[in-house]
């Protein structure tokens, strides 16, 4: 029984450092200021789910579900807790989490399915700028900026919660 709770205790580190390593990386200031992100709710939660898709994606091919569904789990813990800080209360707080839980796995999904770097730049710039045309220029760095968190993030060790995206992008110019 007791080291039961010490796995489980374990296991919930690991997610937790995993949860921070994302938010940590998704609140990078270069997004907001090279790159024009809008520093919103939304904003912030389209670079967290960027950075969650890349996490899931080195997870999936380790063939660490169990992992992955925790990962997730704890996610919309904080999503459900920061809703609750703005002052979202119970009425309608299932309905907004419906809504989180949707965009947040199409945008995974449409990630998942960018079947090359260019493919992803105009999904990034469909999702992190809405389309706008200012997005476009940013859309494709930040495409370049995933590919190589990809390959930072197989070196890195994620059963253990220890994750590196590497380098932070940069705009040229």
């Amino acid at each position: 029984m007791l080291n039961a709770l010490k796995n489980r205790s374990q296991r919930q580190a690991v997610v937790e450092r995993l949860c921070m390593a994302v938010s940590d990386r998704a609140r990078a200031v270069v997004f907001f200021t090279d790159f024009q992100v809008a520093d919103t709710i939304d904003g912030r939660f389209d670079l967290l789910t960027l950075h969650a898709w890349l996490v899931l994606d080195e997870l999936q091919k380790r063939h660490e579900t169990d992992l992955g569904q925790r990962f997730v789990d704890a996610l919309f813990i904080h999503f459900d807790e920061a809703l609750r800080e703005l002052g979202a209360g119970d009425v309608g707080m299932s309905r907004r989490m419906r809504t989180m839980a949707a965009a947040f796995f199409g945008r995974l999904e449409a990630y998942r399915e960018a079947p090359d770097e260019g493919a992803l730049a105009a999904t990034i710039a469909r999702n992190l700028y809405r389309g706008a045309s200012l997005g476009l220029e940013p859309s494709r760095v930040l495409a370049t900026y995933c590919t190589a968190a990809r390959g930072s993030l197989t070196l890195s060790r994620p059963e253990t919660g220890e994750i590196d995206f590497g380098a932070l992008p940069a705009r040229a110019g």
